[in-house]
């Protein structure tokens, strides 16, 4: 029975051993190995063999891009206006024993490095070039902290900026803006409209009141014509005058008498010796 035991002891003992000398890393990461409490060596993918009960795996590294979400944080750009911004980071770590030994918690440290960054970038920009320069920003950041997290053993494959917005209250502010200088707008296009028609209006007028002086020179000239033509034909005869002037005389009276509204109709003081000048003129 004691020799069963020792027996089922060594073979556990084997199983145990060999279950620790011998460590499977799958595809895409990297173990990285301690040898009494010191680093020893990285076990790549596939089959390795350490050395039981002297080197232990410490860390298990992942040697696929992350991708690491950097919160969003107000800054304050160069105009004193307060934006909110956001970023993702994607990484690759090249070197696991730097990533593990260099830094007590790299994505927690990228992180800040990114943000910290980007405060500088934008505090550097007014607020229209912050908002419409993502990929100057994306390019500076990039550039800051590539060098910085080598040291780490890890590479910066990009840096995106998600979202880069005036703050709620900059926004408000930015909309009320917006909305006076289109009411101000509306103002001067209705202002520039009222110009133009009352512009109109006087041409208008002044083109009728030229058009009215035209034709009261044309008519002041055909009756000074007419005069003319007048005195040349009775030169000392002034029967025909009289003639003219009784006659337009009793076609005024004519009408007088047959209107409507007439109520008084209006006779020569002296018709008789009125009708006898007329004969006696024409008698002569």
């Amino acid at each position: 029975m004691a020799g069963m035991f020792v027996v089922s002891v060594f073979v556990l003992l084997v199983i145990v051993t060999i279950s620790l000398g011998v460590r499977i890393v799958p595809q895409g990461f990297k173990f990285v190995v301690q040898r009494l409490g010191k680093y020893h060596k990285i076990l790549g993918p596939g089959l390795n063999i350490i050395v039981p009960y002297i080197d232990s795996v410490a860390y298990r590294i992942t040697t696929k891009d992350i991708v690491l979400d950097i919160p969003s944080q107000e800054v304050i750009t160069k105009d004193n206006v307060v934006i909110v911004a956001n970023a993702v980071a994607y990484i690759n770590i090249i070197h696991p024993e730097k990533a593990v030994y260099g830094v007590e918690d790299y994505a927690l440290a990228i992180r800040t490095l990114v943000q910290t960054t980007l405060r500088s970038i934008v505090g550097e920009m007014d607020l229209d070039d912050a908002l419409s320069s993502r990929d100057q920003i994306k390019a500076k950041l990039k550039v800051a902290i590539s060098d910085d997290i080598a040291d780490w053993g890890i590479t910066l494959k990009s840096v995106e900026i998600q979202d880069i917005n005036p703050s709620p209250t900059m926004q408000k502010a930015m909309e009320e803006q917006a909305a006076a200088e289109r009411q101000r707008r509306a103002t001067v296009t209705r202002a520039d409209g009222e110009k133009a028609a009352a512009i109109l209006e006087a041409e208008g007028r002044l083109e009728a009141s030229k058009r009215d002086g035209q034709a009261k020179v044309v008519l002041a000239q055909a009756s000074q014509a007419a005069i003319e033509k007048i005195t040349q034909a009775i030169q000392n005869n002034e029967l025909p005058v009289v003639y003219l002037l009784g006659e337009r005389y009793l076609d005024a009276l004519g009408q007088l008498s047959t209107s409507e509204n007439s109520k008084i109709v209006v006779l020569p003081g002296d018709i008789p010796n009125s009708v006898r000048g007329i004969i006696g003129g024409l008698a002569k």
